[in-house]
Formats: C-alpha cells, structure tokens, sequence
C-alpha cells in the first residue's frame, strides 16, 4: 500500500463527512467559530498535508467524545487564506481553541490525542448541561 493509500483523500473525508466535523470557510468562520455557544476547536489545514491527514482521526475521536461540549471543525489554508492569515497560521496542522470568540489555546504540528485534550479540557464546560447554564447565565 503506497502513501496515498494510508493517507489518501478517502481516508480524510470519510472523517469530515460523519457529521462530527464540518468544513469551514472565510464566509462561514464567524458564525460558526466565532459566534458559537460551544468551544470550537478549528483545524487549519490542506489536503496535501500528510502529518494534518493523521490528525483527522484524533479529531474524530475527540469530537465525538466531546460531543455537546465542544465544536470541532476543519478549515482548508490554501482554499481560505486571508482567515489562514488572518491567525497567524505558518504551519500545518495548527490547531486553535476558540471560546466566546477568543483564541484560548494554539497547537501546532502532529501530536498525540493526549497532549491536545491536556491543552483544550481546561476550557470546556464538564457536562452539555453546565453549557446550557453558562449560555443562560450570560
């Protein structure tokens, strides 16, 4: 099996296309990044990135997990960017963690689920239920 048949665009797609992650874009990021009640985590990536392939599960794996807690969507650099530029992004993956609209947290490169959740867990809410009273409470 050669490069493109570990990490081919099938296998990257396929993880956006659950339903989990979205795809963003310049015209979108606002109203669902910036505007958003939930914590985004924003992947900012291409698809000709092989290390940003490999993170495609990661992401799965937490948005699924974190599912009511935090919003995980995909931002292409080469298709966006002025929003790519716009945060600073030099490198790919690059990962940022907005809350009420701030960039609380950046990642930056291939790493473990472990050290990403370390890095984003402190800024969601324990349960859907706490989101729903922070969201009231403001």
């Amino acid at each position: 099996m050669g490069l493109f048949g570990l990490f081919g665009r099938r296998q990257a797609s396929d993880h956006a296309e659950s339903g989990l992650i979205q795809h963003v874009s310049a015209s979108t990021f606002k109203q669902e990044v910036l505007e958003s009640d939930l914590p985004v985590l924003v992947d900012f990536w291409a698809p000709w990135c092989a290390p940003c392939r490999m993170l495609a599960p990661i992401l799965e794996e937490i948005a699924r997990e974190y599912q009511g807690r935090l919003k995980v969507v995909k931002l292409n650099t080469d298709e966006n960017p002025v929003t790519a530029n716009a945060y600073g992004i030099q490198g790919i993956p690059t990962l940022i963690l907005f809350r009420r609209g701030i960039a609380r947290e950046r990642l930056v490169g291939l790493m473990p689920k472990q050290h990403i959740l370390a890095k984003i867990l402190p800024h969601l809410p324990e349960s859907a239920s706490e989101q729903e009273d922070t969201q009231q409470s403001e």
